[in-house]
């Protein structure tokens, strides 16, 4: 099968580098390209090529720039970085503008994988193409397409699933040894419009009620197993990055997806009110999730989210403490101004505090909109050539009241 978009003789060059050990496409090229044939499926580009070659995948990359220079008719400008013990790697090909110009290929070594406990890292050793297919998520997955025949190797039911637009879990034990295949299965039911099956549905529900990780939640959450905490980060990141987060999320919470996270967002009726005031507001998404949880700050900790998000969650829970205080009478706005620009917080957080809503949503939508822009009416050049005034403490505080003054008269 001709694949739209990819060139012809970099599918050669492959097939003459792996000199002659079994080498195939692999994963979502193979399964959005039989959508695109069988199903009509529109063809939604390709943002890389994943390889899989029987053997070491080392090999194939040392004889890939004489292979692409003999297809090619020129020398291929190459970079490659190499990843894990059995050597996965990534290449990006700058071929010819008529072929595409930047590639990004992904080339492993086929291999087999069991995991020692559930949601730990998997143990892993080299092994034959079927054994890769079957340690992958989803049946949809788990096809390939082998580089020197072309034939398409499906020995799981996969092009059964694609014609019944459903995710079929590929063992038993799916979601048991890598619960990150849940948020995987809600992006890709979110982007290709398909479902989860009633047996993975099933399997979804059997895993709750075993919760076969020795981690539980009120746990010390630097104890949670990878695919509990980092490796569900990443998953996460990737949803709101390039899925249609909406149906991704309401795809998790659906299938019970959500407590991996927390008890409460599973439970939680507004997630989507919260995300999609954290979009207008340009707030990160993954953050505005994590702060409907019971333990915004033990979740942030369990995903190792980046040091930024944590330290807005962290001054998150500070104004929620000092907003606890603040009666719900109106007060002015110079009140507000003083009491949100004070030492400890910073606009992003304020504008977090407004995705949950409360009763003091009003003024601090107010604050982040308006009132924060307000300078005084008078400036700085202007009171030290009338005033007197030089820079230092007492121009700052001249300034300061004319704005807090000037904010007060702003009609409301």
């Amino acid at each position: 099968m001709e694949i739209p978009d990819v060139p012809k003789p970099l599918l050669e060059a492959l097939t003459q580098a792996a000199a002659g050990e079994r080498c195939a496409l692999v994963g979502g090229v193979v399964r959005d390209l039989l959508l695109h044939r069988h199903h009509e499926d529109p063809w939604r580009g390709l943002p890389d090529l994943d390889i899989v070659v029987e053997g070491r995948a080392a090999e194939l990359v040392q004889r890939l720039p004489e292979a692409l220079e003999s297809q090619f008719a020129c020398s291929i400008p190459l970079s490659l970085q190499e990843h894990g013990a059995f050597g996965t790697f990534e290449l990006e090909l700058q071929l010819p503008a008529e072929f595409g110009g930047t590639w990004l290929l992904d080339v492993a070594s086929a291999r087999q994988e069991t995991y020692p406990e559930p949601g730990e890292n998997p143990s892993v050793r080299l092994g034959s193409l079927k054994d890769d297919l079957a340690r992958r998520d989803f049946t949809v997955n788990a096809m390939a397409l082998e580089l020197a025949s072309g034939e398409l190797l499906d020995l799981h039911h996969g092009q059964a699933d694609l014609a019944a637009r459903q995710l079929n879990l590929l063992h038993p034990s799916s979601l048991r040894d890598d619960p990150t295949r849940w948020v995987r299965g809600a992006r890709y039911a979110a982007r290709l419009g398909f479902q989860f099956s009633a047996a993975a549905q099933q399997q979804a529900l059997s895993t709750l009620s075993q919760w076969p990780w020795i981690w539980r939640p009120g746990d010390d959450p630097g104890h949670a197993p990878p695919a509990l905490g980092t490796r569900l980060r990443m998953e996460l990141e990737l949803l709101f990055q390039r899925e249609p987060w909406r149906v991704a999320v309401q795809v998790l919470q659906q299938t019970g997806g959500l407590v991996l996270l927390d008890t409460q967002l599973q439970q939680d009726a507004s997630w989507a009110r919260r995300l999609h005031w954290a979009q207008r507001l340009a707030v990160p998404l993954l953050p505005a999730l994590v702060a409907g949880a019971a333990d915004p700050l033990g979740l942030a900790e369990r995903l190792q989210l980046p040091h930024r998000q944590h330290k807005l969650l962290v001054q998150l829970q500070e104004l929620k403490k000092r907003l606890n205080a603040v009666p719900t009478d109106a007060l002015l706005p110079s009140w507000w101004a003083e009491f949100l620009e004070g030492p400890g917080l910073s606009p992003e957080a304020v504008a977090l505090a407004i995705t949950l809503g409360g009763p003091h949503w009003h003024p601090l939508l107010r604050w982040w909109g308006r009132w924060r822009h307000v300078r005084s009416p008078i400036s700085a050049a202007v009171l030290m050539q009338e005033e007197g005034l030089r820079p230092g403490p007492e121009l700052g505080s001249r300034l300061k009241a004319l704005r807090l003054a000037a904010l007060d008269q702003l009609p409301r």
